[in-house]
């Protein structure tokens, strides 16, 4: 079949990511003999630098990882919130929800120490080997994609009114970034410059130097200066200005954390992801709610199937996922559940959100999910969120974020999908370059839910990368950005590719990737402000107008898209038994790119 590009296949290894820069940073790290690991904490650095709009420093990670001979397991780089974060602050300033953005929509940044905290457990290269591409691409610039000037024209009134140290940056000389030019981040540049120099002062020792570097972020010059621009009154998307709650303290107290995937096992297949703190296990529901035949492959019946099990699954992720509370998850995956839910998919497409019962408990939505469910929410609430992700005057972000897998020639293999602190999200801290994030917007204002804000517990996030295995031995890495679609264009992807014929003995990656993609929003949105619309369908053209017009007589609100404009899938894989490597990338806003040999 046709594809936009070749399934790159090799022995040496593969890099795929949101942007070329980052994929042909990692790609020269493994040249110089580092490993998948090594590559993958260069290309982060890297997106911090060339797509600022879709991540930072200040932001959040989580990985999967399967070094090679052994099972997957889960790097999670997704912080806290901060001690003083609490429901009664909130509340006792007039909220209802936490503001999309600001200081007090800042948990503890987690994506540095993850960072790491991988290249020290998993890597063998310096921390200043792998920082030396992120401080060259801010140091001398690099060329800026489209969509950088794009976001900083839709926030630019706020920049210039108060945000201004992110003017300084951004809108230099009132401009702000044209496409293809040079955009520089002289003062990120400076950070890592200074962080390295205080590691390479602890001694000769690269776990030594790695573990100095991660107390300059928690506890030296970093943290002194997040925790003094989170105390400043900040404009929000509230309307109204104030102060965080994070202190030297709670920056102090966190590290990363390696956990156990959530695993299911699907036509011999098993599919890790990240724990009900994040949205993982939702591809995992969506698979156990999959008849025993799927329907054929790019037909409605396919399609609705498919959308139909995701708001199933979405509307468990909403009554039961979070960290503030134990999670069913054993029940939620198990098949007597999934067979009864199963049975509540119709021919017609459903406008209501309804979770399950796993062992019998009773779900307990939050006011404002059962408001967007009712439809009581403001016009624009209901809407927002439907598309692709979108950058709003005020700041507030829907669903972006990027994505990047790595496999080497040994078999170590990793998918990472690092968000937050991203340009729209908080004003920059001057002294270091970039901003806080905003992930404790997930978080409800209302108690007893299992995502309720909750000081020292993660807010439920949206990053969900995904680890694919066979006979036991991990062959595939992918992930997207995209928010709450994250889950419903990686499942698409991956069936994909269990559905199409392999190419030259390998994985039909690209295929995959470049079939057309879709998703709902007929639940409660992760994002401010958090609105649903029911029986909502989004699809690209290619889909076709056939399908388009029986999805639309089966009861769904069809939006049909560009043909091009849904999903930025990145995927690597490695064949066990003849240690080929393949990748593939996004060709949607051709930005995104696989490199590989």
């Amino acid at each position: 079949m046709f594809t936009t590009r070749p399934t790159l296949q090799g022995t040496f290894g593969m890099v795929s990511s949101t942007h070329w820069l980052a994929s042909q940073s990692a790609m020269a790290v493994l040249e110089d003999g580092g490993n998948a690991f090594d590559a993958a904490v260069a290309a982060a650095f890297v997106l911090h630098v060339v797509e600022p709009h879709l991540n930072g420093p200040g932001g959040d990670v989580v990985m999967i990882l399967a070094p090679t001979g052994r099972e997957p397991v889960v790097l999670c780089g997704q912080g806290p919130a901060p001690a003083g974060a609490t429901i009664e602050h909130y509340t006792g300033l007039g909220l209802e929800i936490v503001p999309g953005t600001g200081p007090l929509a800042a948990a503890i940044p987690g994506a540095f120490d993850a960072w790491l905290t991988l290249l020290r457990d998993q890597g063998t290269k310096s921390l200043s080997e792998v920082l030396a591409y992120a401080i060259g691409y801010a140091e001398k610039g690099h060329p800026v994609v489209d969509r950088v000037g794009m976001t900083v024209e839709a926030v630019r009134e706020l920049f210039e009114t108060e945000w201004t140290t992110s003017a300084e940056l951004y809108l230099p000389h009132g401009k702000a970034p044209a496409p293809g030019s040079l955009l520089k981040n002289p003062a990120l540049a400076a950070t890592w410059r200074r962080v390295i120099r205080e590691a390479e002062a602890a001694g000769s020792g690269r776990e030594a130097q790695i573990d100095a570097a991660r107390r300059a972020w928690r506890e030296g010059f970093v943290a002194e200066a997040l925790a003094a621009h989170a105390a400043l009154p900040t404009m929000d998307t509230s309307g109204e200005r104030h102060s965080g709650t994070m202190t030297g303290d709670d920056l102090a107290a966190w590290s990363a954390t390696y956990e156990q995937p959530v695993t299911y096992d699907w036509n011999g297949w098993t599919v890790a992801k990240a724990g009900p703190w994040s949205q993982g296990p939702v591809f995992l529901q969506q698979l156990a709610l999959l008849p025993t035949e799927t329907p054929e492959y790019g037909t409605a019946e396919y399609v609705h199937t498919l959308v139909e099990g995701a708001k199933l699954a979405l509307a468990d992720r909403e009554a039961w996922y979070g960290d503030a509370q134990d999670v069913p998850v054993g029940e939620l995956l198990a098949d007597e559940y999934n067979e009864a839910r199963r049975a509540l998919i119709a021919g017609t497409a459903s406008a209501s959100l309804r979770p399950g019962r796993p062992g019998g408990r009773e779900p307990r939505l939050s006011e404002h999910a059962r408001k967007a469910a009712q439809g009581a929410l403001p016009r624009e609430a209901a809407a927002a969120g439907v598309g692709e992700p979108t950058v709003e005057r005020d700041g507030a972000t829907r669903g972006d974020t990027c994505h990047l897998d790595v496999v080497d020639r040994w078999g170590n293999m990793i998918a990472a999908t690092p968000s937050g602190g991203w340009l729209q999200s908080n004003p920059v801290v001057p002294s270091l370059g970039f901003p806080l994030g905003t992930r404790l917007q997930m978080a409800w204002l209302e108690p007893g839910l299992p995502n309720s804000l909750t000081p020292g517990r993660r807010p439920r996030t949206t990053l969900t990368p995904s680890l694919a295995s066979r006979g036991g031995t991990p062959v595939m890495a992918f992930g997207t950005p995209g928010g709450d679609q994250q889950d419903q264009w990686s499942l698409h992807f991956f069936l994909a590719v269990a559905a199409r014929p392999h190419v030259r003995g390998g994985l039909d990656l690209q295929g995959a990737i470049d079939a057309p993609n879709w998703h709902t929003d007929s639940f409660p949105g992760s994002f401010y402000p958090r609105g649903m619309q029911p029986r909502s369908l989004a699809v690209e053209s290619r889909i076709g107008q056939e399908v388009i017009a029986e999805l639309r007589r089966r009861g769904h609100e069809v939006t049909v898209k560009e043909p091009w404009s849904l999903g930025r899938l990145c995927a690597v894989a490695r064949d066990p038994e003849t240690g080929v490597v393949s990748a593939a990338a996004n060709p949607r806003e051709m930005q995104g790119y696989a490199t590989g040999r």
